[in-house]
C-alpha cells in the first residue's frame, strides 16, 4: 500500500466546509471508479502540529504505484470531469506540501538475508 499525503493551507477566506464538500466530491468520485483504493480528510485538532503543514491533512490509498501513475496520467490531461473536479479542490487551497509513504516492512521483505 502506497500512501500519498497532502498537508495543505487554504487562501484567507475559504470556507472549511466549502472545502471539505469539494475533497469529499473529487476524492470520492475517484474511489467509485477504482482509480485509488481510499482516502481521507483530516483537520488540524487544538493547534497542534507545525504551521508550514498547513490545517488539513488528507491521505490518498493506492494498491501500488502502478495506480498511482495511471491517476496522475489522467489527472496530468487537465480535461473532463477529473480537471473541473480537482480545479473546485486546488482553487481553495493557498499551500500544499506532498510526501508519498508506504507501508513498512514491505510484504516481500525477506529477514536474515541483509547485508547492511
Amino acid at each position: 500500500m502506497d500512501i500519498y499525503h497532502a498537508f495543505v493551507a487554504l487562501k484567507p477566506g475559504c470556507k472549511d466546509l466549502e472545502f471539505a464538500a469539494a475533497v469529499a466530491d473529487y476524492f470520492g468520485a475517484l474511489e467509485a471508479e477504482g482509480k485509488i483504493t481510499a482516502w481521507r480528510l483530516m483537520r488540524r485538532k487544538l493547534g497542534l502540529g507545525p504551521d508550514e503543514l498547513g490545517e488539513f491533512h488528507i491521505m490518498i490509498e493506492f494498491d501500488g504505484l502502478a495506480q498511482f501513475d495511471a491517476l496522475f496520467l489522467d489527472v496530468a490531461a487537465r480535461t473532463g470531469e477529473i480537471e473541473a473536479r480537482h480545479h473546485a479542490v486546488n482553487r481553495l487551497v493557498e499551500r500544499v506540501t506532498f510526501a508519498l509513504y508506504r507501508d513498512f516492512p514491505d510484504p516481500v521483505r525477506q529477514r536474515g538475508g541483509e547485508r547492511f
